[in-house]
This record gives structure tokens, C-alpha cells and sequence, in this order.
């Protein structure tokens, strides 16, 4: 499996995201492509240097979730592939395929935010795109799919800034709230 094959296969899409779920071709190995902590693509250990080649790719990028033999979700393991209409490839990714680099108010009342990916995915901060936290604290937006935007630190520090403490039985929670949900950035 090659990148350029990959690439004339993807050529002919359209701006709108393809249809992968509906996909279910063969798995074809796996290719040298890895997706770093910072959100940059490497190919054979050379980062990508055309950010439309990277949205193309990231445009067919879904993620396989496996339960460990005894069903146990806790033990899950994620695995990342790129799926055209004729392939499957595995690809490495290190923590989140997106990185959510900014957010603002659409409203005066800021009771709706939009946010941003490193790639220009932008979307309501809502229960479809929803606010995690993982057991180390880290912070974590569904962007599609099942695919997620690690929270970057700068965006992070502004919304302990404009967050709300409330005191919970998990002690005070910062909490902010985006169309009509609340999201906990954390408790202390």
C-alpha cells in the first residue's frame, strides 16, 4: 500500500466528509503514516507539508475499537485506519487523531462556543460533540465518529479562566456550559 495510490483513490472527493461508515472493504496492511501528540502527520518519518493532503486523509480516517478476550472495555484497544472504497490500511496514532486549537462565543449571551481543530473542523461544543475527561486529567472533544480532538493547553487555560465553580460531591468542579450542556473541566 502506497500513499499515492491512497491519494489517487481519495482524489475525486468532494469537500463533504465520504461516507467510510458505509465502507467495508479489505484490510491491506498497514502504512507508514503516524499521527503525533501535537496533531502533525508524519509519512515515513517526514512530517506533511501539504496541509490539503492531511484533511484528505483525515477526511477517510476512522477508528476500530476491540474488546480484550474477556469483553472487558477497560482493556479496549483503539486502532486508527484509513478507508477508501477498495481498502483498509492501519495507521499509528499517538494520543488523538485532532488537536482543538480554538473556540469563541457565536452569541453575545456566550451560551453557544464553536470550536476548532488543528485541521479546520469546527463544530458546537454540544452532547453530540461533547466534553471529556480521561483518567489523567487530559480533556478531550468528539469530533466525528467516534474520532477525538485532544484539548490543547492554551485552550484549556482560557476555559478554566471563563469557567463556573460548583460544589459537587467530588468537591468544586469547574464547569463550563455550551448549548444547553455542562462540561466539567475538573475538580479540586
Amino acid at each position: 500500500m502506497s500513499l499515492d495510490k491512497i491519494s489517487a483513490q481519495l482524489a475525486g472527493s468532494k469537500k463533504s466528509l465520504p461516507p467510510v461508515e458505509s465502507w467495508n472493504p479489505p484490510y491491506c496492511g498497514e502504512i507508514d503514516i503516524q499521527i503525533k501528540a501535537n496533531g502533525d502527520w508524519y509519512y515515513n518519518g517526514t512530517i506533511f507539508k501539504r496541509l490539503a493532503l492531511v484533511k484528505m486523509f483525515a477526511s477517510v480516517l476512522i477508528k476500530d475499537v476491540s474488546k480484550d478476550v474477556s469483553g472487558d472495555l477497560s482493556k479496549a484497544i483503539a486502532e486508527y485506519f484509513l478507508v477508501t472504497p477498495v481498502e483498509k490500511v492501519k495507521i499509528q496514532v499517538d494520543d488523538a487523531p485532532f488537536v482543538l486549537t480554538q473556540w469563541r462565543w457565536l452569541d453575545e449571551k456566550e451560551t453557544v462556543m464553536q470550536v476548532s481543530t488543528n485541521l479546520g473542523d469546527e463544530f458546537i461544543l454540544d452532547k453530540q460533540h461533547p466534553l471529556t475527561v480521561n483518567e489523567n486529567g487530559d480533556l478531550y472533544v468528539t469530533v466525528r465518529r467516534n474520532l477525538t480532538a485532544k484539548v490543547h493547553r492554551n485552550v484549556y487555560y482560557q476555559w478554566v479562566d471563563i469557567a463556573k465553580e460548583q460544589q459537587t460531591k467530588n468537591g468544586t468542579e469547574l464547569i463550563i456550559t455550551s448549548a444547553e450542556s455542562q462540561f466539567i473541566l475538573g475538580s479540586y
